[in-house]
């Protein structure tokens, strides 16, 4: 009987201590981590229509050149980590479609022509968004600007633009670091010295206000605009003229005669010598042949730099006749 109420004893004790370690156990949830968004967007248009009619297009390309990708860099409302943040659209969607949409509204012509267009590079060097207490939300956009011509040489040089904005908002308050990130990218696009860029894709009024630029063929010089009178007589008439380049200067080739008409000659027309500038202009000539059957052939010589500047070739052959 008494081994009989030491068993009992012993399993009600089991129980009540099976009992008091299921009544304290606690259940233990783990929470994600929580994920914030920042919105980008264009949020200031530019002056519409500022840059029409401008003679060159330009073609834009941004390249991503950030060492720290991250939207958020610092964040002291944290001593241990950064928030986890989502950026809708991507940086690298959407710096380069809007600053597109920015260029087509004030009236730059994207896309234009491959032979002609002008080459605006982008390289965006940082774009993000801090929180420090006491400031609130600082955005930060750095870009580097250069643009090239048609034939690749830089125009306007590597130039830093800076946007910056700050406002006041809580450490979770992400609609005021959206503002602040799309504020400081819209200052930077008004920091771009767009007047200068436009100044470019204007052609020059005279070929000296573009003195070393080249002819290429694709009719992107003030040269290749330049009308030039041609004037040629002879006595007797009915002569046959011809013409060529002579030149010194390695950039310019020397050309085989080519044939005119037959005089009196009249026209006007465009110059087409590949290679040539107003600078080494002085070191080619045009040389004008005059023909015909029975007389003795008769050559004259013209600087190029005169004809620019005068806008003229004028010439009268006194024919001799052959003995």
């Amino acid at each position: 009987m008494k081994h009989l109420v030491k068993l009992l004893i012993v399993f009600s004790v089991c129980g009540l201590f099976f009992f008091s370690c299921g009544s304290t156990q606690k259940t233990v949830t783990y929470q994600q981590p929580q994920t914030n968004n920042i919105n980008l967007a264009l949020t200031r248009n530019p002056q519409a229509s500022k840059y029409v009619n401008l003679d060159y297009g330009i073609r834009l390309n941004v390249k991503d050149g950030r060492a720290n990708s991250r939207i958020v860099q610092k964040y002291d409302a944290s001593a241990t980590s950064l928030p986890s943040v989502n950026v809708n659209p991507s940086i690298m969607e959407f710096v380069p479609e809007s600053m597109r949409r920015y260029m087509r509204t004030m009236g730059f012509n994207l896309d234009a022509d491959i032979q002609t267009d002008y080459i605006m590079q982008v390289t965006l060097k940082e774009f993000h968004v801090d929180y420090l207490s006491g400031l609130g939300w600082n955005g930060t956009v750095y870009m580097n600007v250069e643009v090239y011509d048609h034939d690749r040489q830089l125009v306007y040089p590597n130039i830093t633009v800076v946007g910056r904005a700050s406002i006041q908002g809580g450490s979770n308050n992400y609609t005021t670091a959206t503002n602040a990130m799309n504020n400081a990218f819209a200052n930077a696009l008004e920091d771009i010295d767009w007047d200068r860029i436009a100044f470019f894709l204007h052609r020059a009024s005279s070929p000296k206000n573009e003195a070393n630029k080249k002819v290429t063929g694709n009719g992107n010089t003030a040269l290749e605009h330049l009308t030039i009178h041609w004037n040629i007589d002879s006595r007797p008439q009915g002569a046959d003229v011809s013409w060529r380049v002579i030149s010194s200067n390695p950039e310019v080739k020397n050309q085989n005669y080519r044939y005119l008409n037959t005089t009196p000659y009249e026209s006007t027309e465009t110059f087409d010598i590949k290679g040539l500038t107003y600078n080494n202009a002085g070191d080619v000539q045009i040389e004008i042949k005059c023909e015909k059957n029975g007389y003795y052939t008769n050559s004259k010589k013209f600087s190029v730099l005169s004809i620019i500047d005068e806008k003229e070739v004028s010439a009268f052959f006194r024919l001799v006749k052959e003995e």
